[in-house]
C-alpha cells in the first residue's frame, strides 16, 4: 500500500486535507478488494494511517469468538511500551478499547489524559478514536487511532475511519469465509477419501496413496509390501446370515486390519467388495508375511459366526502377499496384480491361509 506521501498534515490548507482523507480511503479500499492476505491488508491500512495523518498509533484489535478478549493486533506507530494484545491476555473490561467493545459505539477521546480508561501507548498520543469493526450483528474487534494532536478527529476525520472499520469489517468477513470454505472444502476431500460401509481408506485413496508410496520407496530403494485380505466365502454368508450382517462383518475385518498398521505411513482400504488392501512401506517379504499370518489367526480368533462356509464356522480370510523395490521404470498396479494373484492361490489351495507373490511373479 505505499505510495509517495504528500505534504505533512500541518502543511495542508483544509481542502487539501480532505483530499488526502479521501484519497487514503480509496487506496484502502482499493487494497480491500483485492483479496490479499488478511494481516498484509491491515498492516498496509495502519502503516498508511501513521504515514500520512498526525497518527501515532494505528492499530486494528481483532476478538476472540466469544467478544470476551482481544487475541489479536495489527499495528503501526511509535509505542513506549507493548501493545497489549501482544503482551497478552487483554480482557474487555481494560481499556477504551474495551469499553468500545463492550458498548458496541465508537470512542472520541478529545483528552487522553482526561479518560479513565485510556491506557497510555505514546506520550505524545493527545486524542483517540476506536471504531467497532462490525460487519452484521458480528463484531470482530475495535480500529483504534491515536492522534498527537487534540483536534485531528473532527468530523470528516471520523467519517473517514468509520468508513474504514466498515472495509475491514468486510475484508475479516471474507477472509472467515473464505477459510470456512477452505476448511469445508478439506473436510469434504476427507470424506472423498474414506469407504462408507467400513470407515477405512476407499479404492480412491488406496490409489492415491500407492502412486506416493511407490515414488518415496523407489527414491529410498526400500521394499513395499501389500496384503490383499478377503473374506472366505462371503456371498454364502450374505445369502445366509443377511446383507446387514455382512456388512457388520466387514466392519469388524476393516477394524482387525486397522490393528496391524503401524503408524501414519501404513494405509488400510477397502479395495472391492469383500477384498480389503494393507499398504505397507518399508516391509521386506518376511515381515509382511508375518504380519499377514498374525491378521489371519486374529480373524479366526474372532469367532464371527459364518453358517455357511465350506472352510470353518466362523468367517476367515485368505490373504496375497507381495513385495516389491519399486523402480521408476515400472508401474505400481504390478504390486497389486501379484497381490491379487497370491491372494487367489490362497483360495485355491483351501482358503484361510497365506500364500506369498513377488511383484514380478
Amino acid at each position: 500500500m505505499s505510495e509517495p506521501v504528500g505534504l505533512p498534515w500541518e502543511g495542508q490548507d483544509t481542502p487539501a486535507r480532505r483530499a488526502t482523507l479521501t484519497r487514503i480511503l480509496v487506496r484502502i479500499a482499493r487494497e480491500a478488494l483485492q483479496g490479499a492476505d488478511l494481516d498484509s491488508l491491515l498492516q498496509g491500512i495502519c502503516e498508511c494511517l501513521v504515514a500520512e495523518l498526525p497518527v501515532a498509533i494505528a492499530s486494528v484489535i481483532l476478538l476472540d469468538e466469544a467478544n470476551q478478549s482481544f487475541v489479536h493486533e495489527v499495528y503501526d506507530g511509535e509505542w513506549t511500551q507493548s501493545p497489549l494484545a501482544v503482551a497478552g491476555d487483554w480482557p474487555v473490561t481494560r481499556g477504551a478499547a474495551g469499553r468500545c467493545a463492550r458498548l458496541g459505539t465508537a470512542q472520541l477521546i478529545t483528552d487522553v489524559d482526561a479518560d479513565p480508561d485510556y491506557v497510555a501507548g505514546n506520550v505524545h498520543v493527545r486524542s483517540e478514536y476506536l471504531v467497532p469493526i462490525r460487519h452484521g450483528q458480528r463484531l470482530h474487534g475495535v480500529l483504534n487511532i491515536e492522534s498527537t494532536r487534540s483536534d485531528f478527529f473532527d468530523e470528516e476525520a471520523r467519517a473517514v475511519f468509520d468508513a474504514v472499520a466498515d472495509l475491514v469489517a468486510g475484508a475479516i468477513h471474507f477472509a472467515r469465509m473464505a477459510d470456512d470454505l477452505q476448511q469445508a472444502n478439506r473436510k469434504l476431500e476427507q470424506l472423498s477419501m474414506i469407504d462408507g460401509l467400513t470407515g477405512i481408506a476407499n479404492r480412491r485413496r488406496f490409489d492415491q496413496q500407492l502412486c506416493v508410496d511407490w515414488r518415496r520407496m523407489a527414491a529410498e530403494v526400500r521394499p513395499l509390501a501389500l496384503l490383499m485380505v478377503d473374506a472366505d466365502a462371503f456371498k454364502p454368508l450374505n445369502d445366509a446370515a443377511g446383507h446387514l450382517y455382512g456388512d457388520e462383518c466387514l466392519r469388524e475385518l476393516a477394524r482387525i486390519c486397522n490393528g496391524f498398521a503401524d503408524g501414519d505411513n501404513d494405509l488400510v482400504g477397502r479395495f472391492g467388495g469383500e477384498e480389503l488392501v494393507l499398504l505397507l512401506p518399508g516391509r521386506d517379504l518376511a515381515a509382511a508375511t508375518a504380519i499377514a499370518e498374525a491378521l489371519r489367526i486374529a480373524v479366526e480368533a474372532q469367532a464371527m459366526p459364518h453358517p455357511a462356509s465350506p472352510v470353518s464356522a466362523h468367517v476367515t480370510v485368505s490373504v496375497g502377499v507381495a513385495v516389491a523395490v519399486p523402480a521408476a521404470a515400472r508401474p505400481p498396479e504390478r504390486l497389486i496384480a501379484a497381490a491379487d494373484r497370491a491372494m487367489y492361490a490362497a483360495k485355491l489351495q483351501g482358503r484361510n491361509r497365506v500364500c506369498v507373490a513377488g511383484a514380478e511373479s
